[in-house]
């Protein structure tokens, strides 16, 4: 698995993306008034695939310690 993006809401999303660019060291991928989206560099991070995936554009993975989290793909986010 390879992690790309992360949704976080805020009321604030530019400055809350200046926060997590700088911190994680991710690049900005669009920047919009209502939204920003960061995207990390290739890599992976250790979470497996979950047996239940709900949609075509979004990935339902499992972390190290069997928590769910879910990532959109990429190629669903080009279309939007």
């Amino acid at each position: 698995m390879t992690l790309t993006t992360i949704n976080v809401s805020a009321p604030d999303p530019p400055a809350l993306a200046r926060f997590y660019q700088h911190l994680l060291g991710w690049e900005v991928a669009a920047d919009e008034p209502d939204w920003v989206l960061l995207k990390a560099p290739d890599g992976g991070v250790g979470a497996t695939l979950a047996g239940y995936q709900p949609q075509e554009c979004v990935r339902v993975y499992l972390d190290p310690a069997g928590h769910p989290f879910c990532l959109w793909v990429e190629e669903y986010l080009r279309e939007t």
